[in-house]
C-alpha cells in the first residue's frame, strides 16, 4: 500500500463517524477522490458519492461510512453519563475503555467505569447492559457535566490504530472506514485506464441502523450494478464457536459472497478477474441474506445486480477489530480491475 493511501486510510480510521453523525469522515472521503472524480455530490443526509462519466453501462462501488457506537442518554445527578447504543455495540466489552464524546465545540474524554474487581460480587459477573452503564467525565455533578454535554451526543471509543505483525492492523470502526477506502480506491485504479463505463464510488451513512443510506442512494443513483463491500468475519481467530466456522482466513483475499443478494453474473464476473489478475479470493456461502448494504442496494429499484465482497476481520464490532491489510489492498484491487472493463459484462440472467 503505498503512503499516501495509507495515510488516508489512517486518517479515515482516526475520524469519528458513528451512525448518523457521519459528516466529518465523508468529509474526508470526498476530499481525497475530487482530484480523480469528474464529480462529487452528496446528498441530504450525507451518502457521498464520485462520479467518472464514461457512458454504459454504470457501475458502483460502495461502502458504508458509519461506525457503531454509543450517545448521551441522560446525565445523572453524579455527573456521570447514561449511555444508549447506536448500531449494534457489545455491552461485554465497554466496560473500563476510554471513550470521547463529541460535542458541538469539540470533543470531552471519558471512561466507562468499572467497579474494582477487588470490590466485585463473583456470583453477578454477567456484563450489564449498556443502558446501565455510565461514562465518568470527572464532572462534580448534574450542572457541571451539562456545560459540557447534551442528551444526543455521540460517542466513540478512544482507540488508536496499532500495528500488529505481518502487515496486519487492529483498531476500532474498521467496520467499515475499510469498505469505504476499498470503494474509493478501487474507483481511483479504475479511472486510470479511462473506461468506458459510468463508475461510481460510494459512501453510505446509516448501514448499522438497518441499510438505509443505501436504500437512498441506490434508489437515486439507479446502477447497472453494484458491488458492496464491508467487513466479513474471519473465522481463523481464537474463541470462534463451531457453528460459526466458515473457512474465512486473514491472508486469504477477499471473501466473495454467493447465494441471496449476490447475483450470479456478478459473482462469475469478479471470479473470472480475480483468475486473471492471480488476485486471491475466497468464497462465502450467504443462504438467506449478506447483512450488508448489498441487501438494500438490489432491491431499492426494481432488480439491480449486486454483490457483497468482504474484508476478512476478527474480533468485529469490538474496539480491537483486526485485519490484514494485504487483503484489503487486493480488495481494492479486485474492484478496480473489475470496473475497469465493466462495458465487456452482461449483468442480466439468461433466461
Amino acid at each position: 500500500m503505498e503512503s499516501r493511501q495509507r495515510a488516508f486510510l489512517d486518517e479515515l480510521l482516526d475520524t469519528a463517524s458513528p451512525s448518523g453523525f457521519e459528516t466529518a469522515t465523508q468529509q474526508v472521503w470526498i476530499e481525497y477522490l475530487q482530484e480523480y472524480a469528474d464529480e462529487v455530490r452528496a446528498d441530504e443526509y450525507g451518502n457521498a458519492v464520485a462520479i467518472y462519466d464514461g457512458g454504459d453501462p454504470a457501475v458502483a462501488l460502495a461502502g458504508h461510512g458509519d461506525e457503531i457506537g454509543f450517545m448521551v442518554r441522560d446525565i445523572a445527578e453524579d455527573g456521570t453519563i447514561h449511555l444508549t447504543p447506536i448500531g449494534g455495540s457489545d455491552r461485554t466489552v465497554t466496560r473500563g475503555q476510554h471513550v470521547q464524546i463529541h460535542t458541538g465545540d469539540g470533543p470531552v474524554p471519558g471512561v466507562i467505569g468499572q467497579t474494582a474487581i477487588h470490590m466485585r460480587d463473583k456470583d453477578t459477573e454477567d456484563a450489564a447492559e449498556i443502558a446501565e452503564q455510565q461514562v465518568d467525565i470527572g464532572a462534580a455533578d448534574a450542572d457541571e457535566a451539562e456545560e459540557l454535554v447534551e442528551r444526543g451526543d455521540p460517542i466513540t471509543f478512544d482507540q488508536t490504530v496499532s500495528e500488529l505483525e505481518n502487515g496486519r492492523i487492529a483498531a476500532r470502526g474498521l467496520d467499515n472506514r475499510v469498505g469505504i477506502w476499498a470503494a474509493a480506491e478501487g474507483f481511483r485504479r479504475a479511472v486510470a485506464s479511462e473506461p468506458e463505463a459510468t463508475i461510481y464510488a460510494v459512501s453510505t451513512v446509516q448501514e448499522e441502523l438497518g441499510l438505509r443510506g443505501a436504500q437512498m442512494v441506490g434508489f437515486d443513483l439507479n446502477p447497472d450494478a453494484v458491488i458492496a463491500t464491508d467487513v466479513t468475519h474471519a473465522t481463523d481467530g481464537p474463541g470462534v464457536p463451531g457453528k460459526h466456522q466458515r473457512s474465512i482466513e486473514l491472508g486469504g483475499g477477499p471473501a466473495v459472497g454467493r447465494g441471496s443478494a449476490n447475483h450470479p453474473n456478478l459473482v462469475a464476473a469478479v471470479r473470472e478477474v480475480a483468475e486473471r489478475e492471480a488476485i486471491d479470493i475466497q468464497l462465502e456461502a450467504r443462504g438467506s441474506r449478506t447483512g450488508t448494504d448489498a441487501d438494500a442496494f438490489y432491491t431499492a429499484r426494481g432488480g439491480t445486480p449486486a454483490l457483497n465482497v468482504g474484508v476478512p476481520n476478527r474480533y468485529m464490532h469490538t474496539p480491537t477489530e483486526t485485519l490484514d491489510l494485504a487483503d484489503l489492498d487486493a480488495t481494492a484491487e479486485l474492484l478496480g480491475r473489475f470496473a475497469a472493463r465493466a462495458e465487456t459484462y452482461e449483468f442480466a440472467v439468461d433466461i
